[in-house]
């Protein structure tokens, strides 16, 4: 199959037609653009893009609650008591220490395996201020626990780690933390790429998103910069608001990375929170998934997104548009995303 056959990077304008409050007839032009993985569209509405938004001209104080360590049940000396522990058969410690990452057992799971991975002892860390010593560690972590799933449990294998960065992300507590899950029922995204990604490969013989990758460094507009192998750049089609996606091309396990690896992911995690940051964003989304079987072709891929920020009377990012519709849409083109973000990466 021919390789321009293969992916579809496909984007149509619509032009709608208004006459503005001082009499002016004008034309308000939005792209909708297709995902050449999902088939998902999503909208771009510029004239959006530089409507003054409540809340987000700069980067909100930190949450009411920043410094109430006492009642955090992830913070010394509460965390020892408050925290769940694993049963001895799986982990005799109980939880599992990396450097400052502590992690233990959900205490309100979401799947047979459902784990907290710790960054360090600090109660509130503003997005973007992460040492990446932690960061790093926090991974590291997260990969030992789902090593040990893959010893004690081999059918288990669709696997995620991500994020929810404060309340508007849908983070329940302010501490930072990872997440990080295994089952062997398959969550709607893993099983949606696994099936996309073994056609891709059965058609071609290679790599959806290393093909992908390739495409995007042809075109340069979206491409923000490298940390060690992992590749950043501005998705295509978005479905959040400067959606960002660091790809480890040939790399389908999440098992077999060494530190360096995740030192490189969490430095262009990093970097992305900063850009956030920039932006005056203060909540934001991560996800990585792996499927852990051998036949399996989707390769490694994290995906960032900006949320709501948290923030006293700010408009949420989703709307009936994306709840009722089931298209995203957003202000910002995917270009105007590497543009900006692309500093952050020298």
């Amino acid at each position: 199959m021919d390789f321009s056959e293969s992916l579809s990077f496909r984007s149509e304008r619509v032009t709608a037609r208004i006459v503005t409050p001082d009499g002016v007839e004008t034309d308000r032009p939005i792209e909708i653009r297709t995902s050449p993985v999902t088939g998902r569209s999503c909208r771009i509405t510029f004239s959006r893009s530089a409507e003054p938004e409540a809340g987000a001209r700069r980067l909100p104080d930190p949450p009411p609650h920043a410094d109430q360590t006492a009642s955090c049940p992830f913070c010394p000396p509460q965390r020892d008591v408050k925290t769940p522990r694993f049963p001895e058969a799986f982990h005799a410690p109980g939880r599992m220490v990396t450097g400052r990452s502590i992690l233990f057992p959900n205490l309100f799971p979401y799947a047979a395996y459902s784990a907290v991975s710790l960054f360090d002892d600090r109660h509130f860390v503003e997005i973007g201020t992460a040492s990446l010593s932690t960061y790093k560690d926090c991974f590291v972590n997260c990969a030992a626990y789902l090593q040990r799933i893959r010893e004690t449990d081999a059918a288990a294998v669709y696997m995620g780690i991500a994020q929810n960065h404060l309340p508007s992300a849908g983070g329940s507590l302010l501490h930072p933390h990872l997440q990080v899950h295994a089952d062997r029922v398959a969550p709607n995204h893993h099983r949606f790429l696994a099936q996309r990604t073994r056609v891709y490969w059965k058609a071609t013989e290679r790599g959806l998103f290393s093909d992908i990758l390739q495409h995007e460094k042809t075109d340069g507009a979206r491409v923000i910069g490298h940390t060690g192998a992992w590749a950043w750049l501005a998705a295509f089609a978005p479905e959040g608001f400067y959606e960002i996606w660091g790809v480890l091309p040939g790399q389908r396990s999440l098992l077999t990375l060494d530190n360096s690896a995740w030192e490189d992911l969490a430095q262009g995690v990093l970097n992305t929170q900063r850009f956030y940051r920039s932006v005056c964003r203060n909540g934001y989304n991560l996800g990585l998934l792996a499927v852990e079987q051998g036949d399996v072709c989707l390769e490694l891929r994290v995906v960032l997104m900006v949320r709501s920020n948290y923030a006293p009377w700010v408009r949420n990012d989703h709307t009936s548009f994306e709840t009722m519709l089931g298209d995203m849409a957003t202000f910002h083109a995917p270009e105007e995303t590497a543009r900006l973000a692309q500093p952050f990466w020298k």
